[in-house]
């Protein structure tokens, strides 16, 4: 006799800001999925949506199709936690506001966590847009460019980032961490081990499902890469869960803060040194992967940008000795 797969629940929370076509998009494709047990929670960031996104996500609410949440913040690794104390599921899973989903997504997330107890994330596959466009440039004889297994600088800590690629890898394997477009959790990382999502990565919050999954490291669970569980992303220029202009000041000291913010939390300081080599080799001086211009002028703004980086997250991991910087969690606790 065949034992039925129990599927548990998922709770599948989409952080948006300021986006609207994309996100019904989204929206449509989740909808449509077969899987026979899950919640939408919608983690509201935007001011105002147009006429038609706003009639569409009312309609959706009252439909009782999703739980729309509004606030009047933008961060992403807060609104993360904001979705998971009002998550109902076992599985808590999270994808932006801009992606495509096939037939069978929830699924193919579920079945990994359902057969293997030891798996605490499943980092999904992500045919980026822009990635995959690049990817074809360096494509031989029109075969397609794939990984089978990553290298083993992908699960060092210092420079993995720069290693490890889920957009071309076809094998399912462990790996340091999920992108944060496409990733799921079983719940009691947060309730029982108290993981969150640190609220002090700031903008775009680039590398906070990093810091995550460095600080994962001190439970059971490990990470598991499954292709099968694939999202497209469409990386859309406009909106996203932040409100700093990618082209201002503020953002460029930003991306630098949050990287050496993950460094200095979670890194010994070999692996510090590492991580600060390596992201002044790519993203000041701009060689490969980053194949920035090697402009004089635009090195040393770039240089400028990483040392005050730098000293910004020194500023912010001294602050941490009195303050944990979860803003947003805090305004949270206040109304409840």
């Amino acid at each position: 006799m065949v034992t039925p797969m129990i599927f548990p629940l998922i709770s599948v929370i989409i952080p948006t800001y300021r986006r609207e076509d994309p996100l019904r998009d989204t929206l449509d494709d989740l909808l449509e999925q077969e899987y026979p047990s899950f919640e939408i929670l919608v983690i509201d960031q935007t001011p105002s949506h147009t006429p038609e996104i706003q009639a569409y996500l009312e309609f959706l609410a009252a439909a009782g199709k999703i739980t729309w949440y509004r606030v009047d913040w933008a961060s992403l690794p807060g609104a993360r936690n904001y979705g998971v104390r009002r998550a109902k599921g076992e599985i808590i899973l999270f994808i932006d506001d801009d992606v495509r989903l096939p037939e069978g997504y929830l699924a193919s997330h579920a079945i990994n966590f359902v057969n293997n107890p030891g798996i605490g994330v499943v980092a999904g596959r992500v045919f980026d847009r822009m990635k995959m466009a690049d990817s074809q440039k360096i494509t031989l004889n029109d075969t397609p460019y794939e990984i089978e297994d990553l290298p083993p600088e992908a699960m060092n800590p210092g420079i993995a980032w720069y290693h490890i690629d889920l957009v071309h890898t076809t094998k399912s394997q462990r790996v340091i961490s999920p992108r944060g477009c496409n990733m799921s959790f079983r719940r009691e990382i947060f309730s029982k081990y108290n993981i969150w999502f640190d609220e002090r990565f700031r903008g775009s919050a680039v590398r906070e499902e990093s810091d995550f999954s460095l600080r994962l490291r001190s439970t059971p669970y490990y990470i598991w890469y499954d292709p099968s569980a694939y999202l497209t992303h469409l990386g859309e220029e406009t909106g996203g869960c932040h409100d700093i202009s990618t082209r201002s000041l503020q953002y460029q000291i930003t991306f630098y803060h949050n990287h050496f913010l993950m460094a200095l939390k979670n890194l010994t300081p070999a692996q510090q040194l590492q991580l600060y080599g390596k992201l002044f080799d790519c993203h000041v001086l701009g060689n490969p992967p980053c194949n920035k211009s090697g402009s004089p002028i635009k090195i040393i703004s770039r240089g400028i940008f990483y040392i005050l980086g730098f000293l910004d997250a020194l500023k912010t991991t001294l602050i941490s000795v009195w303050n944990r910087g979860q803003v947003y969690t805090s305004l949270d606790e206040q109304k409840t």
